[in-house]
């Protein structure tokens, strides 16, 4: 049974974590065979916009962009004075790289929802380095892909043995959200929700 004291049982909100999206560059979506590459790309936009929306902190990190392309503009755009740290050595693991790390550091957040291509490598590697540095981490899973459905499902199963936690976007962004009082509700229904036809919204 979980501690009381146990930091996991405290929701997620836009006051206590910080979003972490790695590689979702042209290259890294072209190798994706795990899953639909549109809802995969669609979950990780709708993370970085309800993160917009809320003010939530997001760091984006890209591997090799001279050879897999920048990272998807759909969600650069959203934070347009926002340095995308090209990772300067070359690691599997987004946090090894020192302005990545500097920047998860300097949100303040001890939660951080992490996501990324491929999920048996980047994803996992870097999720598994923040538990490492005492860090909560949350895996955005619907937004992550691989190789091969193995591939996706044992880099999830791997990462859920080490203790990071699974989540989805439509439950992230209510969780951020908190409850349909929260004066952001109306954009995000207009803006996440509905716009890409997920669960809740104006269809």
């Amino acid at each position: 049974m979980p501690m009381l004291k146990d930091g996991k049982l405290e929701l997620l909100s836009d006051k206590n974590s910080a979003l972490v999206l790695v590689d979702f560059q042209p290259a890294m979506f072209a190798g994706v065979a795990s899953g639909d590459k549109t809802i995969i790309r669609n979950a990780a936009y709708c993370a970085a916009k309800a993160a917009s929306i809320l003010n939530v902190p997001v760091v984006l990190s890209a591997i090799g962009p001279q050879r897999n392309g920048d990272f998807i503009a759909d969600v650069t755009k959203l934070f347009p004075d926002q340095e995308v740290f090209a990772r300067a050595v070359p690691s599997f693991d987004a946090f090894e790289d020192e302005k990545t790390w500097n920047a998860v550091k300097k949100t303040g957040r001890k939660k951080l929802v992490v996501s990324g291509l491929w999920t048996s490598m980047c994803f996992a590697y870097t999720a598994l380095h923040g538990l490492k540095e005492g860090y909560e981490v949350y895996g955005l899973m619907d937004a992550a892909g691989d190789s091969t459905p193995d591939a996706h499902k044992y880099g999830i199963e791997r990462m859920l043995q080490a203790g990071v936690v699974p989540i989805t976007v439509e439950s992230l962004v209510s969780e951020w959200m908190h409850d349909w009082g929260n004066p952001k509700s109306m954009e995000l229904i207009k803006e996440v929700y509905s716009r890409y036809g997920y669960m809740i919204g104006l269809q």
